[in-house]
């Protein structure tokens, strides 16, 4: 499970990359980029050690 959320982590990362860089959507990037840190900190917080 832990290894899945860095995963999806990475994966809105790139695409938030992805999107300001390239397309300047707005509202959308910032909201992938907020997931990806809100998923990166579930998993520091609730997660165990590796």
């Amino acid at each position: 499970m832990s290894s899945l959320l860095y995963l999806i982590a990475i994966i809105l990362i790139i695409g938030w990359i992805f999107g300001f860089f390239v397309y300047s959507v707005g509202g959308l990037i910032h909201i992938l980029l907020v997931l990806a840190v809100v998923s990166v900190l579930l998993r520091l917080i609730g997660g165990r050690a590796v």
